[in-house]
């Protein structure tokens, strides 16, 4: 038990919660999901939420092997990642549409709101990223932070909504797209130093 924990540090989890939080971006999605829960009629807030941890959980733990497969190593993934992140903090300080489209349908919840909108391609390559520089345990709590603050937001929608106003909403994408901004550069010149 002791070694399992052996790496468990508070900074690491502030910082990949941090991360995790602002690639999800759940709260930038709100506008959406309540636009899915205007043409499905429900969102099943702990099915989206279960289905985004094991998604996320399932990439962490394989996904360094499937790297593997295709003999690509973690911090040349963690580049590739970087410029991903630089591309997805461009979408959300310029307002860009990249990474997401809108779609309806029964199964709403797992897809496109699960996958891809809160554990897509950007959430996917940031937990790769994040295991060339944190340790499992701490990345795993981060994920299990995001997915509380998922079902939160997932059950206060139309809430927040009120409460922060569209200004609000746009006023937080910034921010965190500037913050994501920050964290590409930094991961991009640190694992560009370990390939070179």
């Amino acid at each position: 038990m002791y070694d399992y924990f052996n790496g468990f540090s508070w900074g690491e989890i502030f910082k990949a919660t941090t991360v995790l939080f602002a690639v999800i971006d759940i709260v930038g999605s709100v506008p959406i999901i309540i636009k899915l829960k205007e043409s499905t009629g429900i969102i099943h807030e702990a099915r989206t939420s279960t289905v985004s941890f094991f998604i996320m959980l399932g990439f962490l733990i394989l996904g360094e092997s499937i790297l593997k497969l295709f003999g690509v190593s973690i911090e040349a993934f963690a580049v590739a990642g970087a410029l991903i992140l630089f591309a997805m903090a461009l979408e959300m300080i310029l307002g860009v549409r990249l990474f997401r489209d809108e779609v309806s349908g029964k199964t709403a919840s797992i897809v496109p709101l699960a996958f891809p909108i809160i554990a897509g391609a950007g959430t996917m390559t940031t937990l790769v990223s994040l295991k060339a520089e944190f340790e499992n345990i701490n990345i795993i709590i981060a994920i299990i932070v995001n997915v509380i603050i998922i079902y939160l937001v997932l059950k206060s929608t139309k809430r927040i909504e009120l409460l922060l106003g569209e200004g609000g909403i746009a006023i937080l994408k910034k921010v965190f797209g500037i913050i994501l901004l920050a964290i590409a550069v930094k991961l991009f010149a640190t694992n560009l130093k370990e390939l070179m």
